[in-house]
């Protein structure tokens, strides 16, 4: 906390140090950061008036009250500066909420599981009956992942893959 005195034709007492410190003490822990404050103390005839400055974290508050009793002008100042703090704390808040809404709004929506899957057609077949053998030449040559094809002599269909293990997989329906 750092705190500045100006004093215009008055005198900062010893009493007037301790209030100022102990409200500001009071501030920073309704704001919950560290602030900065500037305080101007000025006489004229019989006004005293109290300007109190407070920086906190990216807001600026300042209140200025005049009375006839400087401990009674610090009061007034200070409650209002306190109102302040709180709005701004409030807006603050509000504002951190607020993106987090609109991050939220602004991701994409979530598809559902039927939107995402395709059916895309693939050409990783041979209508053409031939041995395993050959299958297994053709599925190496041109590194699929899947290869379907008609067994020579049985006609029937037939499926070679590739495991997740690295070896091959065959699948012969009966």
């Amino acid at each position: 906390m750092n705190i500045n005195f100006t004093a215009r034709h008055a005198d900062v007492t010893p009493e007037i140090k301790k209030y100022c410190e102990r409200r500001l003490r009071s501030l920073e822990k309704v704001s919950g950061h560290k602030l900065s404050a500037d305080l101007v103390l000025s006489v004229e005839k019989y006004r005293h008036k109290v300007e109190i400055n407070v920086k906190i974290k990216r807001a600026l508050v300042n209140a200025v009250e005049e009375t006839n009793d400087m401990m009674s002008s610090l009061g007034l100042a200070f409650d209002n500066v306190e109102k302040r703090v709180k709005k701004e704390r409030g807006k603050l808040r509000e504002r951190k909420r607020r993106k987090i809404r609109e991050m939220e709004t602004m991701s994409p929506p979530v598809e559902t599981e039927e939107a995402q899957k395709r059916v895309i057609r693939s050409r990783d077949y041979s209508l053409k009956p031939m041995p395993l053998e050959e299958a297994f030449l053709q599925f190496d040559l041109d590194n699929k992942e899947i290869f379907v094809f008609k067994k020579l002599g049985t006609e029937k269909w037939a499926v070679i893959y590739r495991r997740k293990d690295g070896h091959y997989g065959l699948v012969e329906p009966e």
